[in-house]
């Protein structure tokens, strides 16, 4: 969970850092609209991408456990 919050935190840096480069950066004012819809479609897509890449993980990590789960044997007293 630590590591996806890194990742998390590191793309939403990213993102503002881009935002304000292009906000700063003397361009006419739909080019910059442009490039901020591309941009933020580019972030849209990575995110989807992390959260379908933690659910794979996730499903995996379940079936593995179901597998523990199923071969464990009953203590018997």
């Amino acid at each position: 969970m630590k590591t996806a919050n890194v990742i998390i935190g590191l793309a939403a840096a990213a993102a503002v850092g881009a935002a304000i480069g292009m906000l700063i950066a003397p361009e006419k004012g739909s080019d910059l609209q442009r490039k901020i819809k591309e941009e933020a479609n580019k972030w849209i897509d990575e995110v989807k991408k992390l959260v379908s890449t933690a659910k794979e993980t996730a499903d995996e990590a379940d079936d593995e456990l179901d597998k523990i789960k199923s071969n464990l044997k009953p203590i018997e007293d």
